[in-house]
């Protein structure tokens, strides 16, 4: 039998401080795979990068690429955090460099071309003559997309109208699917010619991998804790007889030489190439989770004036430190690292009174969430620009709120995605502002 080896990480999110370990990792496989006669190919299903962690912020994501190259990555797809916190220049060079394939079945420029950077699918062949086709598909955030300047279409519908190209083509069809593990499943029951779907996006653990239908399922968790691997088997008519999909426990894996100095030295090369000074204060700016401070009210201001709406609100857990002394770029990612936009919703004053109160709820301020692109830990209060409550009511901009009458809001697009003011937000439209995030307002806002 034909063994063929399918290693894959997903939702590294520039968790580099597992790195070395994969790195050392993925190479002692290869070489005991191609030694023993075997196929070997690695692929990433995005969200490799992630802005958080300086040396990606700094680099806009080359230095990721340069990371995979060195591993010898066959191929990747793209995540959100490559596609929708990249401003359209920066992932249009993001891979710039790189000596893989990026393979994206459903991301076009606005003329409807595929971008130079990517191809939806490639076909690789094994040294027996088997012929694997692999496409990619990430998730559909069509109205950011088309804020950047790209074109996002229907990973299911992209991909059915070249599964039959795909079967003349290949013995085997496998898919990288950065669309989370719901879609994954639905993938595998409408679309049986899958023989694998290596999964991502929702960080979802598949230890022994999950079959639905013929297709198997895998998907390596999160931050590089895992690396995942497949193994398929083929008979000499080049039929898959047998599959099988684990996860190795990248903490458990042999320590790497020098590893810690290999960690400090991504942070350190990061925080040396962000040391530009913005501004010079001359006092602290303190942050407090459950208090307004100077700092997070300049924020809420910097907001609203940058959407230039009517009043503002953010929360002040998106505030992880003070400022102090000289500030550089790398003291305002530490201190807001987070991949979030500011977003303008027009609501009536009875909506907004209704949401303002929803905001004062003290259980709110201390509810913890990971996701949504927040990389703090618990929301915090709510501070407020152009909103002031007196006497029971509310005002805003020093005028009582009118219940007919409607209001821009400007605020943290976090809250704009189901999880939060359900009884107001939800259908309302809603105008993101990209492809700044709060920490380039906050930037802009004590430059000016």
């Amino acid at each position: 039998m034909e063994k063929i080896h399918l290693y894959h990480t997903n939702d590294v999110h520039s968790h580099l401080e597992n790195w070395p370990r994969i790195h050392q990792f993925i190479n002692q496989q290869r070489q005991q795979h191609l030694a023993a006669g075997d196929e070997f190919f690695l692929f990433d299903i995005g969200d490799f990068i992630d802005r958080w962690h300086p040396l990606t912020e700094a680099t806009k994501g080359k230095a990721n690429i340069a990371l995979l190259n060195n591993s010898r990555y066959t191929a990747v797809t793209i995540g959100n955090n490559e596609g929708v916190n990249l401003p359209h220049s920066d992932l249009h060079h993001l891979y710039d460099e790189a000596h893989f394939d990026i393979l994206l079945a459903n991301l076009y420029q606005k003329n409807g071309e595929i971008p130079d950077w990517a191809q939806p699918y490639k076909i690789y062949q094994t040294k027996s003559g088997t012929k694997l086709a692999v496409i990619g598909l990430t998730a559909n955030f069509s109205q950011l997309y088309t804020l950047l300047g790209w074109k996002g279409t229907d990973p299911f519908l992209e991909i059915k109208k070249r599964l039959k190209q795909l079967k003349q083509q290949a013995d085997i069809v496998i898919l990288l699917s950065h669309l989370g593990i719901r879609d994954d499943e639905r993938m595998a029951e409408q679309f049986p010619e899958l023989d694998v779907i290596l999964g991502a996006h929702t960080h979802h653990v598949l230890e022994n991998g999950k079959l639905v239908n013929h297709t198997l399922l895998g998907a390596a968790g999160k931050f590089g804790y895992y690396v995942g691997h497949m193994t398929l088997e083929l008979d000499e008519q080049k039929s898959v007889m047998n599959k099988q999909a684990t996860l190795y426990e990248v903490d458990k894996l042999p320590a790497v030489e020098n590893e810690r100095e290999q960690i400090q030295s991504y942070l350190d090369t990061g925080k040396d190439l962000l040391k530009t000074t913005v501004t010079s204060l001359a006092h602290t700016l303190d942050s407090d989770p459950f208090q307004e401070t100077e700092l997070s009210h300049l924020l809420c201001q910097a907001v609203r004036e940058w959407c230039q709406a009517d009043c503002a609100m953010i929360n002040a857990g998106l505030l992880l430190g003070p400022l102090t002394g000289e500030v550089t770029e790398y003291d305002l990612l530490s201190v807001c690292p987070h991949p979030i936009n500011p977003c303008v919703v027009e609501l009536s004053g009875e909506e907004l009174a209704k949401m303002l109160v929803e905001s004062m709820d003290d259980s709110l301020h201390h509810r913890q969430i990971k996701g949504l692109g927040f990389r703090g830990t618990v929301i915090g209060r709510f501070v407020y620009d152009q909103i002031h409550f007196r006497s029971g009511c509310i005002f805003i901009d020093n005028e009582k709120i009118v219940r007919n009458r409607t209001y821009t809001l400007a605020l943290p697009d976090m809250f704009t995605f189901g999880h939060f003011f359900k009884d107001v937000l939800p259908g309302k439209e809603k105008r993101y502002i990209l492809p700044e995030f709060m920490r380039d307002i906050l930037k802009w806002k004590l430059e000016n």
